[in-house]
């Protein structure tokens, strides 16, 4: 069924379009059951195929197949406290210098662990697209030098709608950076097209840094396509980071992590960061302890160089940022976080 699929997608689109969203149909591919969860399925054919060759206890079905896990009642809607500190225009002002701009709710795959997951469905006005409110917001916070493309996975948009949202951040003079969070590249290596690369290419002269900041938790996610991706990426000049959550089964490991750490070297991907799990309503089947994790964490700065390493950071439930997660003096818990 898959490969005469295939044959027949010409570009980016047609593989996003032609991806599971029905548990029946992914339950005939998989020849696996497939529980029903409150939350919906989206998986593109080609991971499809990769979870399928892994089988039900590889990394990639974990992270992309629904589990009757994620019916359980515990964990928070908002874990990080977005709607704490979302503003005017699809914003949210966390952090002083920087804002997340939300212009999608879209992904390129339904992560089961996503943050988000609660919120990408249910209409919030977070994604709301306003650019007049935008623009007003920036306006009168010039401390804002960085806008940081979020969602929702930006490259999921057309190449025309991220040109003029380019176009439209250069014509605000205190907006000197730009950075996509996307797992597009890993995901659905096909999006990186000569279309999108020129229109990176064009407006990242108008900008002091242009960062794609790469979602990968793992090696098994990987391949030639996604590295020849990531080849055309690079040679924009483009910095390339690295965004990675580590997952419960998934890659709690000192070997799955130094692999993969390993390997976004290999191609020129800054290790960036390393989130510890959010307690995320329908995720908290992925929940670490924090102690397992600087565990982990510590023998990461005994195996790889410090320029290899990424931030171990835990997110607030209270919106209010980022935390260092790893303690060299004590493994365990020492506070709470409010």
């Amino acid at each position: 069924m898959l490969d005469s699929q295939l044959e027949f997608i010409n570009d980016w689109r047609d593989e996003f379009k032609n991806s599971f969203r029905s548990l029946q149909k992914l339950h005939q591919f998989l020849e696996i059951e497939i529980p029903k969860t409150d939350y919906p399925l989206f998986i593109p054919l080609r991971l499809a195929q990769k979870i399928k060759n892994q089988g039900s206890q590889s990394s990639l079905w974990k992270q992309f197949v629904p589990s009757f896990l994620e019916n359980e009642n515990s964990g928070l809607i908002d874990p990080i406290g977005d709607l704490v500190h979302s503003k005017p225009g699809q914003l949210i002002h966390r952090y002083q210098s920087r804002a997340l701009f939300m212009p999608t709710n879209v992904c390129p795959v339904l992560c089961r662990y996503c943050f988000r997951k609660n919120e990408l469905f249910n209409e919030k006005e977070l994604f709301e697209a306003n650019l007049v409110e935008t623009q007003k917001y920036l306006f009168e916070h010039p401390e804002i030098n960085e806008i940081i493309f979020s969602g929702g996975d930006p490259f999921i948009l057309s190449d025309e709608k991220i040109e003029n949202y380019l176009d439209f951040f250069s014509s605000i003079p205190t907006i000197k950076h730009i950075r996509f969070h996307s797992r597009t590249p890993v995901i659905l290596p096909s999006r990186i097209n000569a279309t999108l690369l020129s229109v990176l290419k064009k407006s990242s002269e108008h900008f002091e840094t242009m960062t794609v900041a790469i979602h990968c938790n793992h090696i098994d996610e990987w391949d030639q396509e996604i590295e020849n991706a990531i080849k055309k990426l690079y040679q924009l000049n483009l910095q390339l980071l690295s965004q990675t959550v580590l997952l419960k089964n998934v890659n709690n490991s000192t070997k799955d992590l130094i692999e993969l750490m390993k390997l976004l070297i290999k191609n020129k991907i800054r290790p960036y960061y390393l989130h510890h799990p959010d307690q995320v309503k329908g995720g908290m089947h992925f929940m670490i302890p924090l102690e397992e994790g600087r565990k982990i964490y510590a023998t990461l700065r005994d195996q790889l160089p410090g320029w290899a390493i990424p931030q171990y950071i835990i997110d607030r439930p209270d919106g209010r940022g980022k935390l260092p997660a790893f303690n060299p003096e004590n493994f365990s818990f020492s506070g709470q976080f409010i």
